[in-house]
């Protein structure tokens, strides 16, 4: 590919991103617009945004990766990310948008009138979210290297800086017009050059036919995955997706719990159709592109399939949208997990002022920047999914239990938290330390064990403490559960 092209794509991206961001910070006024958008935005917007904030570089290029390297096993990621959302309509989206609350840790306090369960949860998400953050980064590494030459460096140090800008000038107000944008920038990257392939697959010959690596052997370079790794990783996917904080204060910035429903609804279509995409190009790559498996550039197939299979000024201006795309799932991602950590630094921190949410978004920004650098990158997807599986041992059983169950107290919440925590974190470090080869199955996908881990000791450590069952539990479960007058969804 033509480096200038692909520079002038990111730049592009970059840009709009800035403008876009700039227009959200006309209309963010109020400390409500930094935190939640003032609560008023609508579903399909919202929709939009979780989107953007949500498909990631894992779902951008990650999961095509997957593809290339393990076939059909790779299948269960796009299917748990987006049936996490079905989880989250049935049992999360309507009553966390009726708590009233703006964070995650706003959530816990109040239903467990424990500044204690806040100050942990806290600790808990700032963690996923760097965690989560780090992934991104190591793409924007990846695709400015492929696609423009320039050091690897270049790509993460330019993400951070417009996200900082934009979440700083706008908060959710502002990223929530961002978001919306590149998720249909993020669709329409993936589908017109998928088009463009399909033309050429009806071409009696292919431009591909004549590329050396479409006469190499199909590789399978991941081992087939068995029971349990699958039941670990749709255990980690469903349940992770219950706790992300970038996921759930999308919630908050709803009129109503009815809106929030609407919202999850059309996501679902909108991320069922986005899935097609990633998992057809990984099938094309496993054709036509098998020797990035062998080289261990799974995870670029996406940036490099548009421009092997077409070629000329055609295959540069098509890789450039996928650029603009890869970008755009960087940014949308990691601005999401930003304003997040923002919220929640900022209030426990720096007293919930506007200027403490800036200065909290520059510090949740540049930490993560800083853990980027001086590590190495993993496959993308395979990444993300050990945080959904952190997430999923942490903030879910205490996000589902406090939504659903009566007798959770404060102490059950922190050690479940905390026995979630040590448990996944273990099984992570042992395996960053062994090596992906060397690595058992019951570590690299630990979801299996360390979920039900964390439930039961919550429930265990609860139930031996019912006299802390707050004195506040009934007012606040009713407006979980008490559905809002129809007349507040028309106003």
């Amino acid at each position: 590919m033509n480096p200038v092209v692909g520079v002038a794509a990111f730049a592009a991206v970059s840009l709009a991103t800035a403008v876009i961001g700039f227009y959200g910070l006309r209309v963010s006024r109020t400390t409500g617009d930094f935190y939640v958008a003032s609560r008023t935005v609508k579903p399909w917007w919202n929709a939009s945004a979780i989107g953007g904030e949500y498909l990631s570089a894992a779902s951008f290029l990650g999961v095509a990766g997957l593809i290339l390297l393990s076939g059909t096993d790779a299948l269960w990621y796009p299917v748990g990310y987006t049936a996490g959302y079905l989880m989250l309509l049935l049992f999360v989206a309507a009553p966390l948008r009726r708590s009233g609350a703006y964070t995650i840790p706003d959530f816990t306090e109040a239903r467990l009138d424990s500044r204690a369960v806040r100050r942990v949860t806290s600790l808990v998400v700032v963690l996923v979210g760097w965690l989560y953050i780090v992934p991104q980064l190591h793409g924007a590494a990846l695709a400015i290297r492929i696609t423009t030459g320039l050091p690897a460096w270049v790509g993460p140090v330019a993400v951070v800086g417009v996200v900082c800008i934009t979440v700083a000038a706008g908060g959710m107000r502002s990223i929530t017009f961002v978001q919306a944008f590149q998720y249909w920038l993020k669709l329409t990257a993936l589908a017109v050059p998928f088009v463009f392939l399909l033309f050429v697959l009806g071409d009696s010959n292919p431009a591909a036919a004549e590329s050396p690596s479409s006469s190499t052997a199909n590789p399978t370079a991941l081992a087939p995955a068995g029971p349990y790794q699958i039941i670990s990783l749709l255990v980690a996917l469903l349940f992770g997706t219950l706790g992300l904080p970038h996921v759930l204060v999308r919630f908050y910035t709803n009129p109503d719990g009815q809106s929030a429903r609407r919202t999850t609804l059309i996501v679902l279509g909108l991320l069922s159709v986005f899935y097609l995409f990633p998992t057809a190009y990984g099938m094309l790559g496993r054709l036509f592109a098998p020797d990035l498996a062998l080289s261990g550039q799974s995870d670029a197939l996406v940036l490099l399939l548009p421009g092997r299979m077409v070629g000329g000024l055609a295959g540069d201006l098509l890789t450039a949208l996928v650029v603009a795309g890869a970008f755009a799932a960087f940014l949308s991602t990691t601005s999401g997990l930003v304003v997040s950590l923002a919220g929640v630094i900022s209030q426990d921190v720096f007293g919930g002022s506007v200027r403490g949410f800036r200065l909290a978004a520059l510090i949740s920004a540049v930490v993560p920047l800083g853990i980027a650098s001086m590590t190495e990158s993993l496959a993308l997807a395979g990444s993300v999914g050990l945080v959904f599986a952190f997430t999923a041992s942490t903030i879910c059983p205490v996000l589902l239990l406090g939504i659903w169950w009566r007798g959770l107290t404060d102490a059950g919440a922190i050690a479940g938290m905390s026995t979630g925590g040590v448990l996944c974190g273990s099984a992570m470090v042992a395996g960053s330390v062994l090596g992906a080869a060397q690595t058992p199955s019951w570590l690299a996908q630990p979801a299996a064990w360390t979920v039900p881990a964390a439930f039961a000791v919550t429930i265990l450590v609860s139930r031996a403490t019912q006299a802390r069952v707050p004195r506040t539990l009934t007012r606040i479960m009713t407006r979980l559960h008490t559905p809002e007058r129809p007349l507040a969804t028309e106003r």
